[in-house]
Parts: C-alpha cells; sequence; structure tokens
C-alpha cells in the first residue's frame, strides 16, 4: 500500500505550479532543476531527505555501473529496485505492509508475526513520530498534526531513521554521530539554492570515489530486527554509504484510510557503534582530528562565524568529502555556497535547529583544495577574530564602568552580565557578513590587504561605538551619576581603542584616523 516507486505520493512546488510524484519522479525533477519545494518538508528534516536521495541513488547507480544519473523515471525506478531485489512486490517501498514478516519503508520486519504484540505504543501524527524532542513551545511542537498525508510520514520516518539520537530506555540513535547526544551535522558545496542542483552535484562527486560494492547491506531496514541485545549489526557488514533505522516502526491504515504508527522499543542499538563512536565515513560530516577522527557534535549557539572557521581552516579538522571541489568546480568561474546544517541535541530535547549558507567565492574554493591556501585563510580569519575579542574586552570594561556609575575598578560579576548581550550584539553584526568580508581580502592583492582589513576593523569599533551608546541609554544609571558615568565610560573606550593594548594603528594617518 502506497508504493512510493509507482504512486505519486510525495508533493513538489514547480515552476508549472503544484504536482505530486513519486520517488523516480522526483528524481527526474531534480536532476532537471525543477523542483522548488517540496511543502511537507519542515526546516530540520532537510538535510535527512538531501542524505537520503544522495545516498539511494549513488548506491544504486553504483551498483548498476552507471556514471551519470537517468533523466527518466522508468529507469530511475529499474535502479533503485535494484537494491531490493529479493522484494520483487516492493514492499521495503511500501509505506504500509501488514505482514510485520516483511519490510516496509524505512520499517525493519519482525523474525515472526508474534513479535507484532511488542509494538504497543501507537504513534498518531507524523510529527509524533519525527525526532524533534521540545521541552517548551518555543521549538516546533510535536503531535500537532492532524490534517495528514503520506509524504508527511515519508519525511518524518527518513528524518527519525537517519538522524535521530538516543531518546531514553529502549530508544537508540543513528550510528552516523558520536553518541547519543550527538548530531549528524552536514558541509557541503552546491552550486546554488535549488534542491535539484544540490542534489544532483552531491550525488555525482560521491560516484568517482564510492569503492568497490563490499557485498554489504544497503538498506537496514530490509533486514529483520526484533530489537535483541544479540542482534546489532556490525559496520564491516554495511555499504559505505549504507541508509540506516534506528527505530522498531510500522505504519498502518485505519477503516477511512488514514496512516497512523505503531513503535515498540529495543534493547540494543541497530548497529554496534562503541567502538567506532560514528567514525562511519559519513561524507558531509567534518571529523576531528586531533580526536581520533571523532564526527563534529554542533554545539548550542550553531554555525557562528569563530566556529565555521574553525572547521574550515583549523588543522584539527578533516574536511568532509562533500566539502571538498570536485574536478569541475575546480575549473569552473562560477561561484559556489557552502551549506550547514545540524540539529543541536541536549538532554531530553533539542536544543535549535541550524542552518548557514555562506557563498563561495571562486579563488576561495580553490583555497580549499590546498592546505598552504586554506592556512592563509585561516590566518587572516583568526586575526579578524582576535581583533573583534579585543574590541569585546574594551565595550565590556566601557559597559560595566557606565553601571558601576563611572568607577572602571569597581567591575563584579553582576556589571560583566550586564555587558554580555551588549557583546553578543557586537558578535551578531560581525557574523552577518564576516565571510564575505574575510574573503574580500582573501582574493584582493596581498598590497591591497591592509587598507581593506582595517577598513572593515574601523567599522566593528564603529559598531561597538554605537552599542555603547545604546547601552548607556538602556542600562539603569541614578540620573545624579548617569552623566559621569556616561563620561567616564566614552573615555574609557577611547582610550582603550587608541591604547596599546587595544588597536592603535587605526588611529594614525596610515591607518585612517587621527587622534
Amino acid at each position: 500500500m502506497r508504493n512510493i516507486l509507482t504512486e505519486p505520493l510525495i508533493r513538489m512546488e514547480t515552476a508549472s505550479g503544484p504536482c505530486t510524484a513519486s520517488l523516480p519522479e522526483v528524481y527526474v525533477a531534480l536532476m532537471r532543476d525543477a523542483v522548488d519545494a517540496f511543502p511537507a518538508l519542515r526546516p530540520h528534516q532537510r538535510h535527512a531527505w538531501h542524505a537520503f536521495l544522495v545516498q539511494l541513488a549513488a548506491m544504486s547507480l553504483h551498483r548498476a555501473g552507471i556514471s551519470e544519473p537517468p533523466d527518466d523515471a522508468a529507469e530511475w525506478t529499474t535502479l533503485i529496485r535494484g537494491l531490493t531485489p529479493d522484494w520483487p512486490d516492493d514492499e521495503p517501498w511500501q509505506l504500509v505492509v501488514d505482514d510485520i514478516t516483511k519490510p516496509a519503508f524505512m520499517q525493519p520486519p519482525a523474525h515472526s508475526a508474534g513479535k507484532r504484540a511488542e509494538y504497543k505504543h501507537t504513534v498518531a501524527t507524523p510529527d509524533e513520530l519525527d525526532m524533534l524532542v521540545t521541552a517548551k513551545n518555543h521549538d516546533l511542537k510535536s503531535s500537532i498534526g492532524s490534517d495528514t498525508r503520506a509524504d508527511d510520514w515519508l519525511f518524518a520516518l527518513v528524518d527519525l531513521q537517519t538522524m535521530a539520537g538516543y531518546d531514553g530506555s529502549s530508544n537508540f540513535g543513528v550510528s552516523r554521530m558520536n553518541g547519543g547526544l550527538g548530531s549528524r551535522p552536514a558541509f557541503t558545496l552546491a552550486p546554488s539554492q535549488r534542491t535539484g542542483a544540490h542534489v544532483k552535484r552531491d550525488i555525482e562527486a560521491l560516484l568517482p570515489d564510492y569503492s568497490e560494492p563490499n557485498g554489504g547491506i544497503a538498506l537496514l531496514w530490509t533486514i529483520p530486527w526484533n530489537g535483541s541485545k544479540e542482534e546489532p549489526l556490525l559496520p564491516n557488514c554495511l555499504e559505505p554509504l549504507y541508509i540506516e533505522i534506528c527505530r522498531r516502526i510500522r505504519l498502518c491504515s485505519d477503516a477511512s484510510g488514514q496512516l497512523y504508527g505503531i513503535r515498540a522499543g529495543s534493547k540494543a542499538a541497530r548497529i554496534e557503534n562503541k567502538d567506532i563512536k560514528g567514525r562511519t565515513g559519513d561524507p558531509w560530516t567534518p571529523i576531528n582530528q586531533k580526536r581520533d577522527g571523532l564526527p563534529l557534535t554542533l554545539g548550542g549557539g550553531g554555525f557562528t562565524y569563530k566556529r565555521v572557521t574553525d572547521y574550515l581552516t583549523a588543522a584539527d579538522w578533516g574536511l568532509p568529502a562533500l566539502l571538498n571541489p570536485t574536478p569541475e568546480e575546480q575549473r569552473s568561474p562560477e561561484p559556489a555556497q557552502l551549506v550547514a546544517r545540524a540539529m543541536v541535541r541536549g538532554q531530553g530535547k533539542t536544543e535549535g535547529y541550524y542552518e548557514r549558507t555562506i557563498p563561495i567565492r571562486t579563488e576561495t574554493r580553490k583555497a580549499m583544495m590546498g592546505r598552504a591556501r586554506t592556512e592563509d585563510l585561516g590566518a587572516i580569519a583568526q586575526k579578524r577574530i582576535e581583533q573583534v575579542a579585543i574590541v569585546q574586552r574594551i565595550l565590556s570594561h566601557a559597559i560595566q564602568t557606565f553601571v558601576a556609575r563611572g568607577d572602571s575598578s569597581n567591575a563584579s560579576p553582576e556589571h560583566r552580565a550586564r555587558a554580555r548581550p551588549w557583546l553578543n550584539r557586537l558578535d551578531e553584526i560581525v557574523d552577518v557578513n564576516f565571510f564575505d568580508q574575510l574573503q574580500e581580502e582573501f582574493v584582493a592583492d596581498v598590497n591591497e590587504r591592509e587598507g581593506i582589513h582595517n577598513t572593515w576593523l574601523m567599522g566593528v569599533v564603529n559598531n561597538a561605538r554605537n552599542i555603547l551608546h545604546d547601552a548607556e541609554d538602556a542600562l539603569p544609571c541614578p540620573a545624579i551619576h548617569r552623566y559621569r558615568a556616561r563620561v567616564a565610560a566614552e573615555g574609557l573606550f577611547e582610550g582603550r581603542i587608541r591604547g596599546a593594548s587595544g588597536l592603535p594603528f587605526l588611529f594614525t594617518e596610515q591607518g585612517g584616523e587621527d587622534d
């Protein structure tokens, strides 16, 4: 029932208007770059769906010995079925299969029909099924989607089974992350923000380096699983681009045709991950080379300019395969985009979905192929980060002085706490254009770099000065002390920013501004 290979179950927005398509028809539309959006796809599900499409296509093409994605839905159907030859009735591609001993899409079979009794928990909506766990209503709410369609369930299944972490007893996470509270981040180059262009690029980038098939398992939902401690699969029995599942889930249909889910717990993770700790060669995930190649786990706050700079340029981090420019991209004069996505997971809740797109100039993309030029880019970026930190320290001291009624020596934890939001505001301002302005300096002639750098840095100082004025207007200070406090704070700021511990070179004639 509801066969995604043959039935139009997936909603798409195209230039010709909204339509529904089967999975092979989705691939055709993507290869033609005709997809504007998937209306049922929620933001935090984007990487799960993207990775699923790329992994499935790459494995299908490679097993068939084909190097170019086809432009015909029938060919795609044949290729995808090539991964499930033991199931001529397409059970692995149906959303609902009543026989629990047979697979359904992203739903593993049980070893025997009697195991159905273990599926005691009913899942009423795709939201309830999804991996997103929230503690407060400021995030996406769960179990609110009552008017749902097949693709709502499809996207929720893909997201849960390929991205979920540990969620309490009997709910283990995926293997492609370092621990149950980790994340499966994505770092990749893309030709544009168009979904089809990005999917096609990643498929074509993976194919040349895809190792010979090892006869391993490609689609884990085709393998029976009772959730016992004796059943975890060893990583060496899997295909390199395997698509995994981590939960025992089955979809059902009631008398009216409405879908719902049932689920059971497990006593162990589906894949033995204690030793590998997420070291699966995920082509989207940076690895920490100082920590034995452990995959990145994104922290709270997301993809800040400081973190992204570290991931891209520090020797500690190894770039994922799909962040490396392809030979064609190395030759192309066209710019590209770096796409970063991740869900941050905390204890019993999510701490936010983060996505960042950074335009990458041609010269920067070429630099990503060589360590020497990457170090050059990293040195410029690190210098900027250090100088922003100098400005922030001076701004913090000035705000603390104002709060202390003009006494620059009377700092306290409370005063520092009052200053912190204003420092964050400066960070946010810097973050907006950090990489555009960084690349402007990087691609310039060496004799022009200093002027570009100092112009940028003076802008940071001016923003800090404006933030200080805003803080003085907003923070409490008795009227009798306010004038003295303001003069003292501004005098301290100007004195320190021009002093030896500040940025004195900016305020000489050569730097562009006099004392």
